[in-house]
Formats: structure tokens, C-alpha cells, sequence
């Protein structure tokens, strides 16, 4: 494969010369190239594996994939957080390898086995193919490691071989949680012979998906214990934060970190893009800037008509449809169709020798162009990429760093370009590098401890074992109190010998861990009954309700009836030239204050709420332009959410003091909770739609004007935590981002919320920016030494 055509920075000043782009890019930055160190295998690791690895063109492991595969043979847990393509799985693939041949020759008739864990079907695939090319380069000397896939998409009938026979099964958290452990009878020899549990790609269980993944691995060591084994916990992760202390929360045990990272690296080029406003007019009059999607789109053709391999990574299964849709349709304009066909889409929902021959034809140059969802970012083997285009940003620096790795492999140069939405996020990433380029990655934010999450996990568990005294300690210490409470619902019953499940239906199916909590509601294609899948119960309202457009698979569909008494929304196939977002108002009220700081008069606080949320209509916007075509008014129940918040409150002194108004007091808290929830993402694990905010000039609880930020999932996420932790930073990002927007009144970029619930009326710009002020001028609380 040939490399950059020319250095990443010549094809930049390309990219931008074009079309009078200069003025888009708003931060270049330069990465030096970084040279490769070496080790040794450490002498527990077989010569076979040795051999193998040789045989694919690795005579010597890098640095971090020693150290880990000396950490793992000792017997210590152990997490490997370094860059995108720097061979995580082999640091622990040679120790479960060795073990697993060792394990073939001990007079157990089993043998040692392992269990892999990954958040993708997708993923184990590519893990088995991988452990294929070992094999084969192994000449044999594998071929006693017994690999297989144990998911939804598993026979029936190679179910029960995999069961009685293979060595190391490859799975997926939601099959262990609702396939293995619940029958964890029928696989006791493998459980009993458990010496090692992977848990790749570990910093994607964050969230309420964390804390429940976090309590199926509980589940998991408690029935290993029940069998005899203690399995060692090898994590790989992208770049993050305290791994170690992350991946200890996770697994519930202590968790050695490998961080430093001794794979080469190419000079890396980084261009921070901030599409230019249109003559279009939003909400309230508000300009509306370039989409990045369209944006994206432009660049991908550029660089395809220079022969430079590329990657789009989009948000949404339609929007990377829709970048390679309008990169093909202007190439075949400028070069003819032949070229145009030399960009595609990868997304999820292909079949896996669809996507097997699309990383193919990249691979090998016929394909030059991809518009990708993060599908592709979650360790799929694509090698040899020039550029990266981030049409967004991502959510948290861990998935922009593991993107933009995606280019540059094998030590040669590579060109990351991050395209600012219309979101006060991007914006303020853009105009704020520093934040992006001389800040560490997050930490992982999961509470596995949140009773909403580990209540249905503690009747999982006894549905599998009673529970006993012994067991308090491994869940945590919210579960000594939740028992009794799970008694009175008749849901456990205490005897002698333990908490026992008392129904006949199995615990483990009443868990989504992919969700919050109640039963599923059903999509099905309206005329033909076809089940095309499920959304849980909590999202239903805003994104299957009665006229939305819904995304399944690729294919678009109009929602023609929500039947919520049946958890059913009967939908048609259609092609609307518009998406939809739900609109809501909003109550809250304060259950518990936990935590409270002072801040001058201005007061801090973190606790339990009662959100009171009713979706009320939703808005039709243009695909590519975002244009507002209309609203449409709904009437849907009101739904209650008791979760955790951050909020803060200001006196009328102060007001007065600021020179705010009473009539411009509730645009301004409204446009200071807009703007605050864009930016926490910069701070926590989330995404704005994992949150939510309600701003009061006259709070009955606080009696002052105050302004929420609460995590939209019941028990909490941790994500307001945090924003409590680091308050000082994240509200002053938050006055900076709308500070800096260039806009008169607000827009999109700054102080607008795509999902208001009031059609962003009424927003005041100036007024939010006096009230942050106010409020930081007295902050001495968590986070505010680094104002």
C-alpha cells in the first residue's frame, strides 16, 4: 500500500485553498512522529504463541504488550489504555493463549478456558478471525485452542458444542447476562476451568450500561467462586483516564494499568474545521451554520479526487449514508461514475461479508472514500488510511483520539480533521483547542451502586444462586438495604439458607442493560406485523412517537401510531426529506440534597429529584440545512423520573448587583442551562441526550432563581456528579462557549438546544452571560480552583 501522497500538511493547505476555505480552519495542530519500543516475552509465555506471532510479522512485541502479558502470568488484573492500532489484543491474547495450551495438557479433560467479552457482535467476529491468522501462522501448533462465538446469531445446534467443548468463547455482555449465567448449571466445567475474562473496548460500558455491565461481572465472579475459579480480568481500553481505577469500579477487584504506549506513531496533522454560517434562519431568527454532514461530504470528495484515502466518521447511520450519497453524486460530476464508485458507507446493520469486502476494497485502494458510523471505530482491522474526518464530535476525547488513530498506521503521516456541528460543544472545542490537545482524557463515569441498576441485578443473582451474607460485599453496599425492600414487593423471599426468587419467570429477561427500565416498546412494520425491533421504554416518547422518523438498519421509516397501552409502534416504510425531534416541558423537584458549597451568595448543590416530563410536539427540520419545516403538536402522558441532579442558585442581591432585570432573569437561566448542558459532555462521560436541565426564576424548593442539570436516566448515571466535581470548570467553559460565539442574540451554536421544550423562547443571550459571571465570581467550591 503507498503512503501519503505528499506530507498531511500539504494535503490541509489543499483542503483549505479550495473553494476559499481558509477562514473554516480555526487550529492546526502538529503531532511528531514517535518511534517504536521494543521488549521481550516474558518466559512464561509459550513458544508456540512466540512462533505465531512471528508468523504475521511481529518478531518482537512492543513495550506495553510485554509489560501486560507479564502482569497477566503473574495473576494480576490488568487494564492496557493506549492508542488506537497499538496491538492491545496481542498483550492479552498471548497470555490466554499460553494458558489455554497449557491448560490442554493438565489432566483435567476441559483444560483451562477463557471468556471474552466485547460490546459488539461485530467486534468478537473480527476477534475470531484475527485469532484465525494466528492459528494458521502457527502451523498447527494452535489448533488445540478451541475458539467460538457465543451470541444471538450462534445455532442452536452449536450451541450446546461450544457449551461442552471450546476453549475460549468469544460473547457480548447482554448474552452473558441473559444466555450464560442464568444457565450457568450447563456450563459449569467451563466456568469451573475460567482462568482468564477479557473485557475489550472497556471504555464504552460507561452510563447506566456501565453500572449494569458492571454488575453482570459481579454475577459472573460470584458463580465462578460457586465453581472453584478465580479468573484473572485482562481490560483493554482506548487512551482514558485513571483506567485502573475505572476498570477496578467495573470489575468490582483491583486492576493493574498499562499505559505507556510503545508503538510508533506517524507524524499526525490535526485541523480543527468550523463550517461558515448560511443565509438560513432557525428558531427565533437565530442564523444557522453549514451542516457538518454537508461539510464532511465536500472535503471527503476533495480528497478522493487527490487520492487520498479516506475516512467520514458520522453520529448516525443515515448521516454516513448521506455523506457518501453526495460525495458519490459530486465525483460522478467531476470525474465520472467510475470514481464516484470508489466511495461507500459502513455503518451497522451490513451484513459481516458486506463489511468484510468493504475493508477489503479499502484496504487494498479501490475504495477511497468511507462514511463510517463508529461501528468502524471499535477495533474493526482497517488499515492504512491517509485522513480522518470527524463530521462532530464524538462525545468524549477517548472516542475522538480512537477515531482519528484510525489513520496513519504503520508509522506514515495522517491528516485528522474534527468538523464543528452546530452545537455549543463543537464550538467551543474549536475555538478552545487547548481543551482537546493539552487536557487528559476523561475518566469513565459508571455507578454500578445506582439501586434502579442493582436491584433487578440482585433478583438476577438469586435467581441463580440465593443470596447470603457473603455476598454483600461483592454488590456493594446499597445492597444490604434494597433486600428487604425486594422482599416486601415479593419479588425475594428470605429462608434459612439464603434470599431466594420467588416467581417463575426468569430475573435476568426483566433487565435491559442497554436501557432504563421498562418493558421494551415493540416496533413493528404496520402492514406486514414484521418485527423490525425494540427501543426502551424510557426513549419511546421522543423517538417513536406518532409522526416521527424512525431509522432501522439503513432504512427509514414514518411512525404512522404510538400505542403505548401495548407498547407498540406500528410503523411504514417512507422516505421523508426531513428528520424529527421531540419537544418536552419540564418540572423537578427536590427530594434530597446531598451535597451543598457556597459560593459566595450563590449556592451549589447535589442531591435526589423528581422530574416530571411530558413530550408536547415535535419539530420536522430539513435534512442537510437543518431548516425548521414545521411543528406538530402531540398529547402524550406525563412521565416521572426520580434521578440525580447538579443545581445552583443565585440571591436577588446578586441579581440586582449583576444589573439583571426581573423580565430578563428567565431567558437568561434558560440560555445558562442550554449552554451548561452542551458543554458537560466536555466533563463527564455523556452525551447532551443522556441529560437534562430545567431553568426557574422562582424555585419552590430553593425559593431563588435556580437552574438544574439532572441525569435523564432513573437512580442517576453519574454524569450531574461530576458536574458538581468539576462545576468551576465546566460552568466556565460553559460562560466562555457563549462568550466567544459570534452570534448577536444566540444560535445553535451557542445557547440554542436542539430538544427545548419550549421552542427556545425565551433565550437572552447577554443576560445568561451577567448571570455566569455573577456566579463564578464567588466560586470556591469543587472544581473552581481552576477558574
Amino acid at each position: 500500500m503507498k503512503p501519503l501522497p505528499d506530507p498531511p500538511a500539504a494535503v490541509l493547505d489543499r483542503l483549505t485553498g479550495a473553494r476559499g476555505r481558509q477562514d473554516r480552519l480555526t487550529h492546526t495542530e502538529h503531532l511528531p512522529a514517535r518511534p517504536a519500543r521494543y521488549a521481550d516475552w516474558p518466559e512464561e509465555i509459550r513458544p508456540e504463541i512466540a512462533v505465531a506471532v512471528e508468523g504475521i510479522g511481529i518478531a518482537r512485541p512492543w513495550t506495553h504488550q510485554a509489560e501486560a502479558a507479564s502482569l497477566a502470568m503473574s495473576g494480576q488484573n490488568v487494564v492496557i489504555a493506549t492508542g488506537t492500532a497499538s496491538g492491545k489484543s496481542l498483550g492479552y491474547l498471548a497470555p490466554v493463549l499460553s494458558a489455554l495450551l497449557d491448560g490442554t495438557e493438565s489432566a483435567n479433560g476441559r483444560g483451562a478456558t477463557c471468556l471474552y467479552l466485547s460490546p459488539t457482535k461485530a467486534l468478537a467476529a473480527d476477534q475470531l478471525r484475527r485469532l484465525g491468522e494466528l492459528r494458521k501462522a502457527g502451523d498447527g501448533a494452535l489448533d488445540l485452542v478451541r475458539a467460538a462465538a457465543y451470541d444471538g446469531d450462534t445455532p442452536f445446534q452449536e450451541r450446546e458444542w461450544v457449551r461442552q467443548y471450546a476453549s475460549l468463547v468469544l460473547t457480548n455482555p447482554d448474552m452473558l447476562h441473559r444466555g450464560i449465567l442464568p444457565a450457568h448449571t450447563r456450563w459449569a466445567s467451563f466456568l469451573r476451568a475460567l482462568r482468564y475474562v477479557v473485557v475489550d473496548e472497556c471504555h464504552t460500558y460507561r452510563g447506566v450500561f456501565g453500572s449494569h455491565v458492571a454488575q453482570v461481572l459481579r454475577r459472573l465472579r460470584r458463580l465462578c467462586a460457586r465453581y472453584g475459579s478465580e479468573p484473572v480480568f485482562l481490560l483493554a481500553s482506548a487512551t482514558a483516564a485513571e483506567p485502573g481505577r475505572t476498570a477496578g469500579r467495573l470489575t468490582g477487584l483491583p486492576v493493574a494499568e498499562v499505559t505507556e504506549d510503545g508503538s510508533p506513531r506517524g507524524e499526525t496533522v490535526f485541523a480543527l474545521w468550523e463550517p461558515p454560517l448560511t443565509e438560513l434562519q432557525g428558531e427565533q431568527g437565530a442564523p444557522v451554520r453549514r451542516s457538518a454532514t454537508a461539510e464532511a461530504a465536500d472535503l471527503l470528495t476533495d480528497l478522493v479526487l487527490d487520492e487520498v484515502r479516506s475516512v467520514v466518521f458520522v453520529r448516525s447511520r443515515r448521516g454516513a449514508e448521506l455523506v457518501a450519497v453526495i460525495a458519490q453524486e459530486r465525483l460522478a460530476e467531476a470525474a465520472g461514475l467510475a470514481t464516484a464508485r470508489r466511495v461507500a458507507a459502513y455503518r451497522g446493520g451490513y451484513l459481516p461479508e458486506e463489511r468484510r469486502a468493504l475493508e477489503r476494497a479499502l484496504h487494498s485502494g479501490q475504495l477511497l472514500g468511507l462514511a463510517a458510523t463508529s461501528a468502524l471505530e471499535l477495533g474493526v482491522d482497517v488499515a492504512g488510511l491517509d485522513a480522518v474526518l470527524l463530521a462532530g464530535y464524538p462525545g468524549t476525547r477517548a472516542s475522538l483520539w480512537q477515531q482519528a488513530g484510525r489513520a496513519g498506521r504503520s508509522g506514515q503521516g495522517a491528516l485528522a480533521v474534527l468538523i464543528a456541528r452546530d452545537d455549543p460543544l463543537d464550538t467551543y472545542l474549536v475555538h478552545h483547542p487547548d481543551s482537546l490537545f493539552r487536557q487528559p482524557v476523561e475518566s469513565t463515569v459508571l455507578d454500578p451502586d445506582n439501586p434502579h441498576v442493582l436491584a433487578p441485578h440482585l433478583c438476577a443473582a438469586a435467581a441463580e444462586l440465593p443470596l447470603t451474607d457473603s455476598d454483600l460485599e461483592l454488590f456493594g453496599p446499597s445492597t444490604a438495604p434494597l433486600l428487604p425492600q425486594l422482599e416486601r414487593r415479593g419479588l425475594l423471599r428470605q429462608r434459612p439458607g439464603g434470599y431466594f426468587w420467588t416467581r417463575r419467570e426468569r430475573a435476568a429477561d426483566a433487565v435491559d442493560i442497554r436501557g432504563g427500565g421498562g418493558d421494551p416498546v415493540r416496533i413493528v412494520e404496520a402492514d406486514t406485523g414484521r418485527l423490525l425491533g425494540t427501543v426502551d421504554a424510557g426513549s419511546a416518547h421522543t423517538s417513536v412517537h406518532t409522526g416521527a422518523v424512525h431509522l432501522h438498519q439503513g432504512r427509514t421509516y414514518r411512525v404512522r401510531d404510538l400505542d403505548l397501552d401495548d407498547s407498540v409502534a406500528l410503523v411504514d416504510e417512507a422516505d421523508p426529506p426531513y428528520s424529527t425531534v421531540a419537544r418536552d416541558t419540564t418540572s423537578i423537584r427536590v427530594l434530597d440534597t446531598d451535597r451543598e458549597v457556597a459560593w459566595g451568595d450563590a449556592t451549589l448543590c447535589f442531591g435526589s429529584v423528581e422530574v416530571t416530563n411530558q413530550v408536547v410536539s415535535f419539530l420536522k427540520r430539513r435534512l442537510i440545512t437543518g431548516e425548521v419545516l414545521g411543528e406538530t403538536k402531540l398529547d402524550l402522558p406525563p412521565r416521572t423520573l426520580r434521578t440525580r441532579a447538579v443545581w445552583w442558585c443565585v440571591t436577588d442581591g446578586q441579581l440586582e448587583d449583576a444589573g439583571l432585570l426581573p423580565e430578563e432573569l428567565p431567558g437568561a437561566a434558560h440560555a445558562a442551562e442550554h449552554a451548561s448542558i452542551g458543554l458537560l459532555p466536555l466533563f463527564a462521560t455523556c452525551d447532551r441526550w443522556d441529560i437534562g436541565g430545567v431553568s426557574v426564576p422562582l424555585h419552590p424548593d430553593t425559593g431563588l432563581p435556580t437552574v438544574f442539570v439532572y441525569d435523564g436516566h432513573p437512580g442517576g448515571a453519574g454524569f450531574a456528579e461530576r458536574g458538581f466535581q468539576r462545576a468551576g470548570e465546566w460552568l466556565g467553559a460553559t460562560l466562555a462557549a457563549i462568550t466567544a460565539c459570534e452570534c448577536e442574540r444566540g444560535c445553535p451554536s451557542c445557547i440554542q438546544s436542539p430538544k427545548c421544550g419550549n421552542g427556545n423562547e425565551p433565550l437572552d443571550k447577554g443576560g445568561a452571560i451577567r448571570l455566569l459571571r455573577l456566579l463564578l465570581a464567588g466560586s470556591t467550591g469543587p472544581g473552581a480552583e481552576s477558574m
